[in-house]
C-alpha cells in the first residue's frame, strides 16, 4: 500500500517541474526583450509676467478728457467773499438745473491775487474762464489769458477792460440810464437833471445821460455830484432846484436814493419831478418798500426768473443769493449751449459768442457786442405800493443784426 501511494507524487512533481520550467523560460523571454518606460508628464509652460511701469504720481487736478475744464476766477476769501461765494453757488446750481455733464468748474480764489490765479486756472488745463468779478481783476487777468488764448467772461461792468478776449457780463449802467431816459420820453419827458456819486462809475453815468437824452432829443438842464461827506447830498439837490426839470436820475445806490428823495420834495425844482434810478437800484431786494419813492422809475434785467431761483438757491444753500449771482449762472447756461459743438481737448469757440441772436438766461436775454459787452433786453419798473412793478417789458428781439 506504500508503494501504490508513492506512484501518484511522482506524476505531481513531475508536472510541477515542467511548469516551473516553462515559467523560466517566459521569465527569460521577457528579460531579454526591450524594457518600455512611459514617460513623465511634462509640466505647463508659464510665462513670466512683463513687468509695468508704475504711473508717475502728478500733483494738480485729475486729468478729465471727457468733459471741458472751465475756471472760475471770484475772490473767496476778504471783503468780497459774499459776492464771490454767491456766484460759485450759482454755478453748481446751474449745473445741477441742466443735469449736465459736459463741464468740469474748478474755482480759484483771486482774492489772494487775480494774476496768480488766472496762471494757476490755465496751467491746470482750463480753457475757459469765467470771471473774474472786479474790474482790476480783470485787468490783471486779460493779459495772462490773451497769451494762452482763453477767453475771459468777466463779471465786471467796466467797459474798459472788454476786448481782445475778454467779455463782460456785468450790467452796464450806460444801458439801464438809456433804457429809463427812453421811457421816460415816452411819457413827454423832455427836461432832465442829474445827481451824480463822485468817482468813475458817476464819470460814466454822466456821460451816459448826455448822451441818451441827446439821442432822444431833450435836454440836461444840470448835474451836480454828492459823495459821502455830511451834508454833501444836500448840497448837490440845493444847487440843482434853481432850475426846474421834469424827471431827474439818481446815478447811486437805492440808499442814495432813499436819502436824495425827501430833499428834492422840498426843492422848488424838483415837488413834481419824476425820480429815476439806474440798475443798482435792482441790487437792493427791499428797494420796492421806501415809499419816498413810490412813482420812480429804473431799468434792470427782468426778474421773471429771479424769485424762482433766489428761491431754490436758499433751499439748497441756506442763505439768499446776491443778485448778481445769476451771472454766474448764466455764465454756465452760455458754456453748456456753446458746448454742443465743443469737443473736450478743443480750445473754446470763441466765435460762437458773437452770435447775434444772443443768448438766454434768468436776466433775460443778452449778446455780446464787438466791444465785448453784453448788451441786455431791459425792462423798466415802477417803485408802487411797496412793491416794484414792470410798467415797461424787456423786447423780446434784439434791434438789429
Amino acid at each position: 500500500m506504500a508503494d501504490r501511494a508513492a506512484n501518484p507524487q511522482r506524476k505531481l512533481s513531475g508536472v510541477m517541474r515542467f511548469v516551473a520550467l516553462a515559467m523560466a523560460a517566459a521569465l527569460a523571454a521577457c528579460s531579454t526583450g526591450p524594457r518600455i518606460i512611459p514617460d513623465a508628464e511634462r509640466p505647463p509652460v508659464i510665462e513670466a509676467p512683463r513687468p509695468v511701469a508704475p504711473r508717475p504720481i502728478a500733483p494738480g487736478l485729475p486729468q478729465d478728457i471727457a468733459r471741458h475744464r472751465v475756471a472760475l476766477l471770484v475772490p473767496l476769501t476778504g471783503p468780497n467773499a459774499g459776492v464771490g461765494t454767491s456766484l460759485s453757488n450759482a454755478t453748481q446750481l446751474a449745473i445741477l438745473d441742466t443735469k449736465s455733464d459736459v463741464l468740469r468748474i474748478t474755482t480759484y480764489d483771486t482774492a489772494p491775487g487775480a494774476a496768480n490765479a488766472a496762471s494757476q486756472a490755465i496751467a491746470d488745463g482750463n480753457t475757459l474762464i469765467l470771471g473774474p468779478l472786479l474790474a482790476d481783476d480783470a485787468r490783471e487777468v486779460a493779459p495772462i489769458a490773451r497769451r494762452a488764448r482763453v477767453p475771459v467772461l468777466s463779471f465786471s461792468n467796466d467797459a474798459s477792460v472788454a476786448g481782445n478776449g475778454t467779455y463782460l457780463l456785468g450790467y452796464s449802467p450806460a444801458q439801464s440810464i438809456e433804457r429809463v431816459v427812453e421811457y421816460a420820453k415816452t411819457s413827454g419827458i423832455t427836461q432832465f437833471a442829474g445827481l451824480i456819486p463822485t468817482g468813475l462809475y458817476g464819470e460814466r453815468a454822466s456821460t451816459a445821460l448826455l448822451r441818451s437824452v441827446e439821442g432822444t432829443g431833450g435836454k440836461v438842464l444840470a448835474m451836480e455830484t454828492f459823495d459821502s461827506r455830511p451834508g454833501s447830498m444836500t448840497n448837490a439837490v440845493t444847487k440843482l432846484g434853481r432850475v426846474p426839470y421834469q424827471a431827474i436820475l439818481i446815478a447811486g445806490s437805492g440808499g442814495s436814493a432813499v436819502t436824495a428823495a425827501p430833499v428834492i420834495r422840498r426843492s422848488p425844482g424838483g415837488k413834481t419831478a419824476r425820480i429815476l434810478g439806474t440798475e443798482l437800484w435792482n441790487t437792493d431786494s427791499g428797494i420796492g418798500g421806501n415809499a419816498v419813492l413810490n412813482g420812480a422809475w429804473f431799468a434792470s434785467v427782468p426778474d421773471n426768473y429771479y424769485r424762482q431761483y433766489a428761491t431754490k438757491y436758499r433751499a439748497r444753500f441756506g442763505a439768499a443769493p446776491y443778485r448778481m449771482s445769476t451771472l454766474g449762472y448764466d455764465a454756465v447756461l452760455l458754456t453748456i449751449r456753446i458746448a454742443r459743438d465743443w469737443r473736450p481737448g478743443d480750445a473754446f469757440p470763441e466765435g460762437r459768442l458773437m452770435e447775434r441772436e444772443g443768448f438766454a438766461g434768468l436776466d433775460g436775454a443778452f449778446r455780446f457786442g464787438g466791444d465785448g459787452v453784453a448788451e441786455r433786453a431791459l425792462e423798466v419798473q415802477e417803485i408802487r405800493g411797496g412793491q416794484t412793478v414792470t410798467v415797461s417789458t424787456a423786447p423780446q428781439n434784439f434791434r438789429g443784426n
